[in-house]
């Protein structure tokens, strides 16, 4: 169990075992899954949709359901792991997405929030690797594009280096207000082992009524590095597309791609490179 996760304390770093989801006083647990189950089954099909057959960004991997690939650790995580066929060389990998989606209700703060470590390979065996922790917004599968349907990345990182990417898509492409493809992103420093918290707040709650003044804040371990504002944005559908409408979390590793460019021969496979979860949880004030 943690101790004064008020504060949200770098003792969360430390924890090498899962704990509970959190509570925060002044607000309320919407949707939270701490991966419980035994060793090697899936997640929880009741929340969280297995994705195959899909490609982006130029990506390599294809994402299974196999346990290979993404299983429950049996000590209160889930694990997705980027494999390489020996014989073919092709790379294997997982993206689950949550079934229940989130709109961000007026008046309030709303946080989307995850406990997430890296395997220990070194950053010379991680090229081409891409964690993300991230949220689509649900107008995608009604048939509006990407970057139109919005889309918020809680944290990223690419090729083992020890940075965490926050990250907003927005409007047209290319260009627009979220400056597409690049998007517009706030960077902080991670130390590349043990447990982060990362998250997203949505805040509503002192706008005064004003679209503009709403703010997308994040945060690592509690340390606040990058704030959007409505009013960078400049355009009320857009920004409604980000803060106000339903969007569904996404947790995937990712192999390869425009962004970490290509795996190369010493980029090894399995837990060392894999990306683990202890708890994802939404809340509101």
């Amino acid at each position: 169990m943690r101790a004064d996760i008020i504060a949200f304390a770098s003792l969360f770093s430390t924890l090498a075992s899962a704990g509970a989801v959190p509570n925060y006083p002044g607000y309320q647990t919407l949707w939270s899954d701490n991966f419980a189950g035994a060793a090697g089954q899936m997640p929880n099909s009741n929340l969280w949709n297995t994705i195959t057959n899909l490609k982006t960004n130029n990506d390599l991997q294809e994402y299974t359901t196999s346990n290979a690939n993404l299983q429950l650790s049996g000590g209160g995580t889930v694990q997705i792991i980027p494999r390489r066929n020996p014989q073919t060389g092709q790379w294997t990998s997982a993206r689950i997405e949550t079934k229940a989606v989130f709109a961000p209700a007026p008046n309030k703060v709303t946080i989307f929030e995850g406990s997430i470590r890296f395997g220990d390979h070194p950053t010379h065996l991680k090229q081409g690797i891409w964690p993300a922790f991230w949220m689509l917004g649900k107008a995608i599968h009604q048939g509006t594009p990407w970057p139109q349907c919005g889309e918020l990345d809680i944290m990223e990182t690419i090729n083992g280096v020890p940075t965490a990417y926050g990250t907003v898509h927005c409007g047209s492409f290319p260009g627009g207000p979220c400056n597409e493809p690049i998007g517009r992103h706030g960077t902080i420093g991670i130390t590349p082992s043990g447990w982060h918290t990362y998250r997203i707040k949505v805040d509503r709650s002192r706008a005064g009524g004003r679209w503009e003044n709403e703010e997308i804040q994040w945060e690592v371990d509690g340390r606040l590095y990058y704030t959007l504002r409505g009013s960078e944005v400049g355009d009320q559908g857009v920004w409604g597309t980000l803060a106000h409408s339903p969007m569904f979390l996404i947790l995937n590793v990712a192999v390869g791609g425009d962004w970490p460019g290509a795996p190369n021969a010493q980029t090894a496979d399995s837990y060392g490179s894999m990306m683990e979860v202890e708890y994802v949880a939404v809340y509101s004030s």
